[in-house]
């Protein structure tokens, strides 16, 4: 069992991306990320940020990373196996590694082009309705507007040491790269080392949380935050869990990598 750290909490600054609105063109997708780009606050359960006016110090355990990046893919899906599976909803949350608040946020749905209608069985899996995906950035221009974001919050400089946190690693193992080769696109370094969340929980708890988030969610006594396989809000449970986890005292350690 890990061991406790004295509590102490901060404010937060949010960042969101989001795709443009329907029917408009993604031809120099980096200039969109740029004129995208808002601010906007989003919800704040008890458990996820408490007195967010509070003292920005905190005595979290020291971990080795600056910044840790949540991310949760929701893709193309069927009661049967559908291929390719296309992302379809694309955030990621941005942590500081000391203070364990989220800075920063990139979120964007994202338009599949090989099979362009969702379906039914996918809709209400996610929450994602056709609408929302129609007319929003394919793929490459995610990718382009998520490097931009990335330059943006100082996350490209090789003196910053970050890492993607996801919940098991189908995401940055399976998922990404799949549909990267399948389009003929390079899968940037970045997303090829990541912290499987389950993995971090079974090291510090002592048991693998078999069903994943409602699992550790429990386990940690936290409450669930939103709509389970909804990206953005599986990405705002993801960071909860991390942030108790380093409450406790967990240190956190790179568990994937596809180099």
């Amino acid at each position: 069992m890990v061991k406790l750290a004295h509590w102490m909490r901060s404010g937060y600054v949010c960042i969101l991306y989001k795709g443009s609105g329907s029917g408009r063109s993604f031809g120099r997708p980096s200039a969109e990320s740029v004129a995208n780009r808002q601010f906007s606050n989003i919800p704040s359960p008890p458990l996820w940020v408490v007195n967010n006016m509070a003292s920005s110090k905190s005595s979290f355990h020291p971990q080795t990373y600056h910044n840790f990046l949540v991310l949760d893919f929701e893709a193309t899906c069927e009661k049967q196996l559908i291929h390719p599976q296309e992302i379809i909803e694309f955030p990621i949350l941005k942590l500081h590694g000391r203070t364990m608040e989220i800075e920063s946020i990139f979120h964007t749905y994202v338009q599949p082009v090989v099979h362009p209608m969702l379906t039914p069985f996918c809709t209400e899996l996610t929450g994602i309705e056709q609408l929302k995906v129609d007319g929003k950035p394919t793929l490459p221009e995610v990718l382009q507007m998520v490097d931009d974001w990335m330059r943006e919050n100082g996350l490209l400089d090789p003196k910053v040491n970050s890492i993607f946190v996801t919940c098991g690693d189908w995401d940055l193992k399976t998922m990404l790269p799949g549909q990267c080769q399948y389009l003929g696109l390079p899968v940037p370094d970045y997303f090829k080392k990541w912290i499987n969340l389950k993995k971090a929980y079974s090291f510090a708890m002592g048991s693998y949380p078999a069903n994943g988030l409602p699992f550790m969610i429990n386990g940690l006594n936290l409450q669930h935050i939103g709509k389970l396989h909804s990206g953005i809000d599986d990405c705002k449970n993801i960071a909860n869990i991390l942030k108790e986890l380093a409450r406790r005292g967990f240190t956190f350690k790179q568990t994937g990598s596809t180099y």
